[in-house]
């Protein structure tokens, strides 16, 4: 049943406006000098835990501004095909995520990326599970991924939650029983994503039954979605 809930909001828009900033100010306005082309490093890399925004800060970066901006930024998985790491002249943003899943192959891909990008003076934004000087790759791409600046990105406190679901509740017109948020909080995962696209799912029920939402119908929601 969790399952098939957390998934109904999997490809939700990302900007950098929605990302919950909360203890990583400086590391968000250094995204938004990425995503002018006005940063003096022209290197960074991301890390943290699951859930705290990471891929949200890439993705965001790979969608900023108009049409013409987007085709100058590329967003890499660790599973994107060969030619995603071959650099473009075009293209003067790259963003490369988990990067701690990336196989020998596209380790070498990947590193050849970083030296073009460094002869061409583009810029690229990486991001993975734990620290550089930790990550299990090949020891030059290590290097490499500790060339720019490094930031630890920060989960939301508890109380911050809370603040970022009941704004964007009030954001929507959406008026919430005093305990649906901190039921969702012990109940379900807690990174933001999660989080959010849950507080959809239950609006969609709202609107559905025509009731408010209240812990009863947060309830009820759960042991309909458990029955399908």
């Amino acid at each position: 049943m969790k399952q098939l809930v957390l998934d109904l909001g999997a490809d939700q828009a990302h900007s950098l406006a929605s990302f919950e900033v909360g203890q990583n100010a400086e590391a968000a306005a250094l995204m938004a000098q990425f995503a002018d082309r006005t940063s003096r490093e022209h290197f960074a890399y991301l890390w943290g835990a699951g859930g705290v925004g990471k891929t949200h800060l890439l993705k965001a970066l790979a969608s900023a501004g108009g049409e013409a901006e987007q085709l100058r930024a590329r967003y890499i998985s660790p599973f994107s095909i060969e030619s995603e790491f071959v650099y473009s002249p075009e293209v003067d943003l790259y963003l490369l995520d988990d990067c701690e899943k990336l196989s020998p192959l596209a380790q070498i891909d990947a590193f050849a990326l970083f030296n073009e990008i460094r002869a061409n003076n583009a810029f690229m934004v990486c991001s993975g599970a734990v620290a550089p000087a930790v990550l299990p790759v090949r020891e030059d791409l290590r290097t490499r991924m500790g060339w720019g600046l490094i930031y630890q990105i920060h989960g939301l406190t508890d109380d911050e939650k809370v603040a970022a679901l009941t704004a964007a509740a009030t954001a929507r017109g959406l008026t919430l029983s005093p305990g649906v948020i901190p039921y969702l909080l012990s109940h379900f995962q807690r990174d933001m994503r999660s989080l959010s696209t849950m507080l959809d799912s239950l609006d969609q029920y709202s609107l559905e039954t025509q009731r408010p939402i209240t812990l009863p119908l947060l309830r009820e929601w759960l042991q309909a979605e458990a029955k399908e």
